[in-house]
């Protein structure tokens, strides 16, 4: 078995009831079916004992996950801290709440982890880091327990994605270039990478990986301002239509658009010059009571997009989709900087990188934790190849 990690993986720590939000609002947590048949052994066998009472009152037996009272779980108490742990402690956890924020993406023989930016503290660790994001990686001789679940696994396409992601993560950490820039080639390689899978030209996908070893500068192009903000409010239009995991995320929506995008390109872009000098001029709050540099900005932007990457990019050999991996990478730092610049208006101008870093895992709660979300976004970039 091969393990891979961010280098940061193993220093997050929860905040429980000092953390600025819950992950346990907002979201169905479904119980795995071993953790769903130990409370019911536990709530039959103590069934007059009012916590067991409790939990049986807090689960959806049929639908296998916890009931929701005012969006919050049923088991979550007024000081934010899960009652289940209070009585019976961790190991009563199901499998969704025992591994938040932590995250495997599952492969052939390769199990790869990550923290989830959707929750606050892993978000804070991720971005205002500001050395590049390495990955450490351990093997050992191990079978894969799931072994019999990859019989069909492509490890072909798989190999080529990873060489691939090698690629990827250079022109993204590549400080010499605008991220604006970074993202104009990523697009351009997802579309060329797709365009191989689609035309069954798999082994042409490493001579389309090499070209863009060698020659990004031919594909930094970025759009100039009216064609960017023609294609930022044309993306808006998805999010509009996705599913709201939280009310508060459709005051967002909804003033982003009233601000930014309903009164035409001479307001946005009035906005954005000095949302722009803001960043370059003034800086911003970097955490540590110094005005950062635009690099500061880029930096924070790069590690969204890392982010991204790492966790999505090699799932596209579960179904042949890299231009829309790639693409919803880059959607969710163009649009995290949206609402960030919304943030920042409204706020009278203010902006901190805790501000940034709230919008973030906000943004991150509500596409990452719907299927629906990300199968909507993904199939609303592929219409769009």
């Amino acid at each position: 078995m091969r393990y891979v990690k961010p280098h940061y993986y193993d220093e997050f720590q929860c905040a429980a009831d000092k953390c600025p939000d819950t992950c346990c609002a907002g979201w169905q947590i479904v119980i795995d079916d071993d953790t769903l048949e130990k409370y019911d052994k536990y709530v039959q066998k103590q069934a007059d004992e009012s916590f067991a009472k409790r939990l049986d009152a807090s689960v959806d037996w049929e639908e296998g996950c916890f009931l929701q009272k005012g969006a919050r779980c049923a088991m979550l108490n007024n000081q934010n801290l899960c009652d289940l742990i209070t009585a019976k402690g961790e190991g009563y956890l199901c499998d969704t709440c025992n591994r938040y924020p932590r995250h495997i993406e599952e492969f052939d023989g390769i199990r790869e982890y990550s923290l989830s930016l959707s929750c606050p503290v892993a978000a804070e660790m991720m971005l205002k880091m500001r050395e590049q994001t390495r990955y450490l990686v351990e093997e050992d001789e191990k079978p894969d327990p799931l072994e019999d679940e990859f019989e069909d696994f492509d490890f072909m396409l798989f190999t080529q994605l990873e060489d691939a992601r090698d690629v990827i993560f250079q022109i993204v950490q590549d400080r010499s270039k605008s991220i604006e820039q970074r993202m104009a080639i990523l697009m351009e390689m997802a579309r060329q990478m797709q365009a191989c899978i689609d035309e069954d030209r798999l082994f042409d996908m490493q001579d389309v990986v090499t070209d863009f070893t060698k020659h990004t500068e031919r594909y930094a192009k970025v759009l100039n301002g009216m064609d960017r903000f023609r294609k930022i409010k044309d993306g808006f239009d998805i999010y509009i239509k996705l599913e709201r995991l939280r009310e508060e995320w459709s005051d967002v929506l909804n003033g982003t658009w009233c601000e930014l995008y309903r009164d035409g390109y001479e307001k946005y872009k009035t906005i954005y010059d000095e949302f722009g000098r803001f960043i370059l001029e003034k800086g911003w709050d970097a955490g540590n009571g110094d005005a950062r540099e635009q690099q500061s900005w880029e930096i924070f932007l790069e590690q969204i997009l890392t982010f991204f990457i790492y966790t999505y990019f090699c799932g596209a050999v579960y179904d042949d989709c890299i231009y829309s991996k790639i693409g919803m990478s880059v959607m969710s730092v163009c649009y995290i900087c949206e609402f960030c610049m919304y943030t920042w208006f409204a706020q009278e101008k203010k902006l901190s990188l805790d501000d940034c870093i709230k919008v973030s895992y906000r943004y991150a709660r509500e596409i990452e934790h719907s299927d629906l979300n990300l199968n909507d976004l993904e199939q609303w970039l592929m219409d769009r190849l």
